[in-house]
């Protein structure tokens, strides 16, 4: 039989964690959007204290997401206000008593930027009693959304163990660049590309993409969410229940593409044991790396149909916009 040279799975595979591929947003100042988002059928919840909440919310706001932490039945994230606002320090000494899971860190710029929360969070949780139980600490998820979170995404992607993955923000980064963000969106592949090159080279889980903020626009959405997809994201963040569907429709894998993985694993394991590594299928090349693709096919659509045996319907009331 041939050596197996497969490389080495991605760190999404290897951690013990299904991906998460939905993020939807939630302004914590608004508790009614609050608990439909924390009762929704997303892989992750994050209550926003940043640019969804107005200045002059911002105290209210807090208490309230602190709140919302301590009583959710669900691990929930917090994007707290930029470690350049007066705001940021009060957002952590709220929430991490509280027990959110992990910190959504904006305008993530540099390694350093990471290493500062990353120093508060620890002298948070050594007091705090909600954390006993937790061994890895509060997570933080850089949001890259400038020039310069770009450029140093390689060192903040390393830059502590609590980073698992990082996250885009396309709308902060265009303005930051000087771009016009288009619907097609082609402008942002390289800058993407580079996010998912960070990641993998730092052993992280693959990022999650930017949210897509023109509601009106379905079909932009469910292209959006096929792109990620296609280009390395494990997930995109959501600003309304309604886009959830779209993100799962774009990361569950279809039933030709299910079936064509299922001969491509049949017709190789059958090579294989006659010594043979290459062979074609559906007149199409087939060795390790096709391979391996094919295996994550087939796990992936498994874990993702009993995700959907497990859970209701996405939500579809599109009142409560953010």
């Amino acid at each position: 039989m041939s050596a197996d040279p497969r490389p080495a799975e991605p760190a999404a595979a290897t951690t013990g964690h299904s991906p998460q591929r939905s993020w939807l947003f939630a302004p914590g100042s608004n508790p009614r959007v609050v608990a439909k988002a924390l009762a929704s059928t997303a892989d992750a919840v994050v209550l926003d204290l940043e640019d969804a909440v107005p200045l002059d919310a911002k105290e209210q706001a807090r208490a309230q997401v602190a709140e919302a932490v301590a009583s959710a039945d669900r691990p929930v994230f917090v994007r707290i206000n930029a470690l350049s606002t007066p705001f940021a320090f009060a957002d952590v000494a709220a929430v991490v008593p509280a027990g959110a899971a992990g910190i959504v860190l904006p305008m993530t710029s540099s390694a350093t930027d990471v290493a500062v929360l990353d120093w508060l969070l620890r002298q948070h949780e050594r007091d705090s009693p909600a954390r006993p139980q937790r061994t890895d600490g509060t997570e933080i998820m850089p949001l890259i959304e400038t020039g310069a979170g770009i450029a140093e995404a390689p060192a903040i992607s390393r830059a502590c163990s609590r980073v698992r993955r990082l996250a885009f923000g396309a709308a902060d980064f265009t303005v930051d660049m000087g771009m016009e963000w288009t619907r097609d969106e082609d402008e942002l592949l390289p800058h993407r590309s580079r996010l998912v090159l960070a990641s993998r080279t730092a052993g992280l889980e693959p990022p999650i993409d930017s949210a897509w903020v023109d509601l009106d626009d379905s079909e932009g959405m469910d292209a959006s969410a096929r792109r990620a997809r296609r280009d390395g994201f494990q997930g995109k963040l959501c600003i309304h229940p309604t886009q959830v569907a779209a993100v799962v429709r774009a990361y569950t894998p279809g039933a030709e593409a299910v079936a064509h993985a299922e001969r491509v694993l049949a017709a190789f394991a059958e090579a294989e044991s006659q010594g043979v590594a290459a062979l074609r299928v559906d007149g199409k090349l087939v060795d390790y790396p096709i391979v391996e693709a094919a295996r994550q096919t087939v796990a992936e659509a498994a874990r993702y149909a009993r995700l959907s045996r497990s859970g209701a319907e996405p939500e579809t009331d599109r009142r409560d916009r953010p």
